[in-house]
């Protein structure tokens, strides 16, 4: 990337905010910069056919063609303009600046107006004739020099030594002024410039460990391949995917599709792959789970840094749906995750996109925070979707990244590597790779991003990827210890139920009077204030067994008239206001089985490939002897401790360091308080 290049496109259609400030606030001067940075790049990328594109659109109509096949071919590009003005000439007419700037963005090919639509510019026209400021703006736009290659007086394209065209503005610098301005945009409007885009060396990694293996594979002549980025943002994602593939094979040809939510975000990634040559139909705008704009499609790649921690509960009623109706033929039929985080909806939505192993298989990759390596116990969404993905022997690999290396958070995130087509070596296993002390310090921090990763810790975590089971295995590889391998059901577990015998003795006091009153259970049964009456006099007694307390509390009601009834329901309420729970008492019995006590009920997680009875008898029954399994209730769960395998463990400082660094500071305070007196 040329830095000084980007910074200087950047300052100078950034230095528009001088005329702006006063009749704008800072917030809005991106509503401005931002389209206006678009419309001047597809107009500087139109600028050598436009004579070509005009002269044919005479033709088109006098014959009635259509407009848009015909105009395409003579642009050379996916889109076009029918209008005689350019910036340059619409920034002279002062007068007539608003009326002529509108006429050139209706000349477009309607995929290039509907980028301009999204960011509603019109209004923005309007604003600034008022204030007239729109052809200062305007003029100072016409001088910025956004063309791809740099052509001599006659159009024809400069030639440099090495033979290739001469760049001005390449397609990949375009890309990163985009995203400078909509970062200063985003600082402005104090929002997260994470929304919008992802650093450059995050997505370099990432894109490296999605299509690495693959390399020798796309170096074959023709070789085609598919892209999708669900959540796509400015498109950094995909730019980065095709680069790489071409920078392999220039050959290549790479299809690139997103879906992004964000207006302005969508509309720089449509404008960004128009002027590239892609199909900006392949950018759909709206929801990916409740508008998949690219239902029934499946691709080769898919990668998106979803945000973190977003609820979906404005799409709760369609993904319900789906989820209920369609089932595992749907996106969502391994579960649904709660309502504040929809990460694990998007991987799903990814997955349901990859293609049959016999069509060539597919790749994923995605970035998560750490909550889906471990959220929800077992039997809850996150814990089924987890064990949709490792059942079906999906996930390759995860690698933890360093904290502060986004520019909206400070937590720690991860690569989750995923793929249909595993080879044979990491079959059945999956990849743990720890890159948390990879990162160098910025110099200036840029929101919550105070760290980055160079260009040697990219190669040196994509060859660890690479080489991880061959690392794992052997102690004497340098980076062994930032390398674990498992299999897929090391991280599942079932989650028993433990429950002990229910053991009461029974006693009448005041206390129990006072419950008989309170009990709805007993007042369906019996009269419970003659009932209290009729048992006052047993208060202070107490029976080891069920059987005499009732037969105590039996004879004293007869004794008052009342009828003893000999219902179910009765005699539970009953036990419920008598019993009190004692380790020494009677055990409960229910159809000739000891009565589980709800209170001293306990759950463990017991490893897939461990006997539970032979746990229960190794960890359980040497404490609680009376204890057992209610095989009924357990449930499969899996959750991935990435952490805990990692950890090691640091003893603490000798209490006499810390003692003596203790006594320092203390004569230094007395030292600083003496200052102070003196």
């Amino acid at each position: 990337m040329n830095h000084s290049k980007v910074a200087e496109l950047a300052n100078h259609a950034w230095s528009v905010a001088d005329l702006l400030r006063g009749d704008y606030k800072q917030s809005d001067y991106g509503k401005v910069i931002l389209p206006l940075t678009v419309l001047r790049r597809l107009e500087c990328v139109l600028a050598p056919t436009r004579a070509k594109v005009l002269a044919e659109n005479k033709r088109v109509e006098e014959l009635g063609l259509d407009p848009v096949l015909w105009l395409t071919k003579a642009s050379g590009h996916s889109f076009y303009n029918t209008s005689e003005y350019t910036l340059k000439k619409i920034a002279g007419d002062p007068e007539h600046a608003a009326k002529h700037l509108s006429a050139y963005i209706g000349a477009f090919s309607p995929n290039a107006q509907e980028v301009m639509e999204k960011y509603e510019f019109a209004q923005q026209i309007r604003r600034l004739d008022a204030a007239d400021l729109l052809y200062q703006v305007v003029g100072r736009f016409a001088d910025l020099d956004l063309r791809p290659v740099r052509r001599d007086v006659d159009g024809e394209v400069v030639i440099g030594e090495d033979g290739k065209p001469v760049v001005v503005v390449s397609n990949h610098d375009m890309g990163y002024v985009f995203e400078e301005l909509i970062r200063r945009f985003a600082e402005q409007s104090n929002e997260t410039a994470g929304e919008h885009f992802t650093p450059r060396e995050v997505i370099e990694l990432m894109v490296n460990l999605l299509l690495a293996p693959d390399d020798d594979v796309l170096t074959v002549p023709g070789v085609s391949r598919t892209v999708l980025d669900p959540a796509c943002g400015t498109g950094g994602m995909l730019t980065a995917a095709e680069e790489h593939i071409r920078a392999l094979n220039p050959d290549a040809t790479v299809e690139a599709f997103g879906q992004e939510l964000n207006p302005e975000s969508w509309a720089i990634c449509r404008s960004d792959l128009m002027i590239k040559g892609h199909d900006p139909e392949n950018i759909k705008f709206g929801n990916s789970f409740s508008e998949d704009g690219h239902r029934g499609k499946t691709f080769d790649y898919l990668l998106a840094n979803p945000p973190f921690g977003v609820e979906w509960k404005k799409v709760k009623d369609v993904v319900e749906r789906e989820h209920e109706k369609e089932g595992t033929s749907g996106r969502f039929g391994a579960g649904l995750p709660r309502i504040n985080d929809g990460s694990l909806l998007f991987l799903q939505h990814m997955i349901s996109k990859m293609k049959p192993v016999e069509k060539g298989g597919s790749r994923i990759a995605i970035v998560f925070n750490g909550s889906p390596l471990f959220t929800g116990a077992a039997g809850s969404g996150e814990s089924e979707i987890r064990r949709w993905i490792l059942e079906n022997d999906w996930l390759e690999g995860i690698v933890a990244l360093p904290d502060q290396l986004f520019y909206n958070t400070g937590i720690s995130t991860y690569f989750w590597i995923l793929t249909n087509r595993k080879d044979k070596g990491h079959r059945g296993k999956v990849v743990l790779l720890d890159g948390r002390e990879h990162w160098a310090k910025m110099r200036k921090s840029l929101g919550d991003k105070r760290k980055y990763l160079t260009k040697e810790h990219i190669a040196e975590l994509t060859r660890l990827y690479g080489e991880a089971l061959h690392a794992a295995a052997d102690p004497g590889h340098p980076l062994h210890g930032k390398v674990k391998v498992f299999a897929n059901e090391d991280f599942g577990y079932r989650r028993i139920t433990v429950e002990r015998p229910l053991k009461l003795r029974f006693e009448v006091t005041e206390a129990t009077l006072d419950a008989i009153l309170a009990s709805k259970a007993l007042a369906k049964q019996v009269d419970a204030a003659a009932m209290t009456e009729a048992i006052k006099p047993l208060v202070g007694q107490s029976w080891e067994g069920k059987l005499a307390a009732f037969a105590g509390v039996r004879e004293a009601m007869a004794s008052a008239g009342i009828l003893w009834p000999s219902t179910q329901p009765f005699l539970t309420a009953l036990r419920d206001v008598i019993g009190v729970r004692d380790p020494e008492g009677e055990v409960q019995l229910k159809k000739g089985e000891p009565e589980p006590d709800p209170e001293l009920r306990d759950y463990e997680n017991v490893p897939l490939d461990e006997d539970v009875e032979e746990y229960l008898r190794r960890e359980v029954l040497p404490h609680v002897p009376d204890a057992w399994i209610d095989h009924g209730k357990t449930k499969v769960g899996y959750e991935i401790p990435f952490t805990r395998h990692f950890y090691v463990y640091k003893p603490p400082r000798p209490l006499a360091e810390i003692d003596k660094e203790l006594k320092a500071l203390e004569a230094e305070i007395q030292a600083l308080l003496g200052e102070v007196t003196e």
